[in-house]
């Protein structure tokens, strides 16, 4: 049985357009295309959007995004040799914030990414990884299904 759910950018629009247009402003940072798709292939991996994941998988692979890296995201810590330090810091700060109840985003990571990004761009991180955690839920919440 297939029960559709409501349509939020028809029930709510201004808020829809709201969520779009900080997805335009994260967009047109200076922040490297590929550590965006990165971030949310792994949010949305984490949070069980398949929506999004299928999405954000197509826009890497649409940027010519290593598949071999795509394919490894959600086993990273056992493929690290497969991905770079500032690569795996992302990772690390995606789990981190996406699972912000269990403790945090700790010092250490901090520091490291503050290290390694500077100050603008990891608050390009931390917006762009609360950013898909949003869009995530709104794919869980309301069942969407990837687009084929």
């Amino acid at each position: 049985m297939n029960h559709s759910r409501l349509n939020i950018k028809q029930v709510y629009p201004d808020a829809y357009k709201a969520l779009n247009h900080w997805d335009g402003v994260v967009h047109a940072s200076p922040f490297s295309a590929w550590y965006r798709e990165l971030i949310k292939i792994r949010a949305s991996q984490i949070n069980g959007c398949a929506f999004c994941v299928h999405y954000h998988i197509s826009e890497a692979l649409a940027i010519q995004a290593d598949p071999v890296k795509i394919h490894l995201i959600s086993v990273w810590p056992e493929a690290a040799n497969v991905f770079d330090e500032k690569e795996q810091i992302l990772l690390k700060l995606t789990e981190e914030i996406t699972y912000i109840h269990r403790s945090g985003l700790s010092d250490i990571l901090y520091q490291k990414a503050i290290e390694l990004f500077g100050i603008e761009h990891t608050a390009h991180i931390i917006m762009t990884i609360t950013l898909i955690n949003a869009w995530n839920r709104i794919g869980v919440s309301l069942k969407l299904n990837p687009e084929l």
